[in-house]
């Protein structure tokens, strides 16, 4: 008993200075404002999306493409529809656009040929016909405001990184598990950046990233992480980073902000953070892998002092102070993070989301590394 006190202990101290460095590295983030720069576009970009049954999603995002302030004429966007079973391609098709294009995976593999990562064939193929040389990927759920790519291009005209990681967030939390899920993706989005400015590890997500083309040609883009279903963004963000240790950067801008849709139910949900905790394994960054070990076995140890606590109800009361000084030293760094996002109307319900964050973390993770999930309708182990 005394030596698992012991070791939650040690635990707490080292996760206190975890998250309190991280609230130091976004608190000193940059925020970069697009208004500040000149409006002097000489980069021609492709926007490339991979859909596969997104009929229901994709108009809003086409929408959001169509009223960039980017000129339309130094920007395209590459649909790639992905085996879908709806009217995705006719979406793309009939829009009225003359800077869209379709590419179709049928046309190009067969229905039965048996490909590892669909996700990362569409946009290997999509980059292959691309004529920008900053290529953006986004996902076909997600929608953003008009200076999104005015906000890319002007931090990669400014800065010339090769690889740029922007940020993410969800919308549309019209219910408590959506909102559970928002708290949760706004973390993981202030890690990213903060981690980014601290120089202690890479992070990213697909659904907002832009990278050079010639930067994805030279690292062989996705071959030797093909094998694997998912990895289109951080697995990738590494292979560009270990060619170009300084030339991956993180825009921290409200015009950049992506926003995406939270899962509507617990099994869509659990499958999305098994996929992601897959590849925790793979990184080639340890030191992200050491953090997600720490994370996870602080997890772990609540779980079991909560198990261990029904037997011995002397630890009940260490349970609840360990509870409020996670939750505290959480808060800490989440509040500057909610406010750069706009969330922080969410932040009450971020204490009564703490039993579901910490057993969803446990069992997320330990399938990722033994278990299965399903994506896009396909089941990957």
């Amino acid at each position: 008993m005394n030596a698992l006190l012991i070791i939650t202990l040690g635990l707490a101290v080292l996760y206190g200075i975890l998250m309190l460095s991280y609230c130091y590295g976004w608190r000193r983030l940059k925020t970069f404002d697009p208004a500040l720069h000149a409006y002097t576009f000489n980069t021609k970009v492709s926007v490339i999306i991979p859909a596969r049954d997104e009929e229901k999603n994709l108009p809003a995002l086409l929408e959001a493409l169509q009223q960039q302030s980017y000129p339309a004429n130094l920007f395209e966007v590459i649909v790639v529809d992905d085996f879908s079973q709806d009217a995705t391609p006719d979406i793309v098709k009939y829009f009225p656009a003359a800077n869209m294009r379709l590419i179709r995976m049928s046309e190009r593999f067969s229905r039965t040929e048996r490909l590892n990562s669909y996700k990362k064939k569409a946009i290997e193929v999509a980059i292959g016909e691309a004529e920008g040389d900053l290529i953006v990927t986004t996902d076909a759920d997600c929608v953003m405001g008009p200076k999104w790519l005015e906000s890319i291009v002007k931090f990669y005209e400014a800065y010339h990184p090769r690889f740029i990681a922007a940020p993410v967030a969800y919308y549309r939390e019209d219910n408590f598990f959506k909102k559970l899920q928002s708290l949760d993706f706004m973390t993981m989005q202030g890690i990213t950046g903060a981690v980014a400015h601290l120089q202690t590890g890479t992070m990213c997500n697909g659904a907002n990233l832009a990278y050079e083309k010639t930067a994805f040609e030279e690292v062989g883009g996705f071959t030797g992480i093909d094998m694997i279903a998912s990895g289109d963004d951080m697995l990738l963000m590494y292979k560009i980073y270990h060619a170009y240790p300084d030339g991956v950067m993180y825009l921290k801008s409200r015009d950049a902000i992506v926003r995406t849709l939270p899962m509507d139910t617990l099994s869509s949900f659990m499958h999305q953070r098994i996929r992601w905790s897959s590849k925790a394994d793979k990184y080639e960054d340890k030191r992200i892998t050491r953090v997600l070990v720490l994370v996870y076995i602080w997890n772990v140890i609540f779980v079991l002092m909560a198990i261990v606590a029904i037997f011995n109800s002397f630890l009940w009361s260490s349970l609840l102070w360990l509870l409020v000084f996670k939750i505290t030293v959480e808060l800490v760094f989440l509040l500057p993070v909610s406010q750069f996002f706009s969330k922080v109307s969410l932040l009450p319900w971020f204490i009564l989301g703490q039993p579901f964050h910490i057993v969803y973390v446990v069992v997320a993770g330990w399938l990722g590394k033994f278990g299965s999930y399903e994506w896009k309708g396909r089941q990957v182990k």
